[in-house]
């Protein structure tokens, strides 16, 4: 069965730009085709102060992976490409790649290790933003609202902007 998910790429560590490109390369790989891919967006850090901005971008693909055969492949790619997780209270910090399972086509899962859609997506513009760009109409699962109307009634006021010179 072909699975669609949403995911989110973050990252403020490093050679951004490559990290993005090796990391599209290993979902490839491992995850399965890339189907769409948003601009590129650079945003304010959210939830933290760091001196570095943070690069978005939102990607669909398709793939046969279960959801945690899904996370597994997806923190394994964070590894390979340096990322590091510490546990900081439950803080956030700086990172070169986060990747974040925003959508498993419209399942609500609540498991110990994985919660889809992602908890705190209509929350932050770095997130709608580009989703917005590639699936405006996809509808919440949970909200029952589509992407266009949650970011109409996000109240995240950091800066999200296009980043035009970003290729992938």
């Amino acid at each position: 069965m072909v699975n669609q998910v949403y995911l989110l790429l973050g990252g403020n560590q490093g050679d951004v730009r490559r990290i993005f490109s090796q990391t599209l390369e290993l979902i490839h790989l491992s995850v399965g085709k890339v189907k769409t891919l948003s601009p590129v967006y650079r945003s304010e850090p959210w939830g933290f102060d760091a001196s570095e901005s943070f690069l978005n971008q939102v990607v669909i693909v398709n793939t046969s992976l279960d959801p945690e055969e899904l996370l597994k492949e997806i923190l394994d790619i964070e590894k390979k490409m340096g990322r590091i997780r510490r546990e900081l209270n439950g803080s956030y910090s700086s990172r070169p790649i986060d990747i974040d399972i925003l959508f498993y086509n419209d399942s609500i899962i609540n498991s110990h290790d994985l919660i889809v859609p992602h908890p705190r997506l209509h929350l932050r513009n770095f997130t709608l933003v580009p989703l917005n760009d590639i699936s405006p109409d996809f509808c919440h699962p949970v909200f029952k609202k589509t992407i266009s109307e949650l970011i109409k009634a996000c109240n995240d006021n950091l800066s999200v902007s296009l980043l035009n010179d970003f290729d992938n």
